[in-house]
């Protein structure tokens, strides 16, 4: 869904850099699938109901 390459999601997990709109596509995707991106005093992810 985020249109990248399996490498670039590698990289992303082994915490290299990425660019700033290839992190984007990502979090959209992920939204799109359901996870929420949690701030506060909780910072993380969870599914959405």
């Amino acid at each position: 869904m985020a249109k990248v390459a399996t490498a670039t999601i590698t990289r992303l997990e082994a915490g290299q850099a990425l660019k700033p709109r290839t992190v984007e596509a990502i979090q959209h995707a992920l939204e799109k699938a359901g996870v929420e991106f949690t701030n506060g005093d909780r910072p993380g992810v969870r599914l959405r109901k």
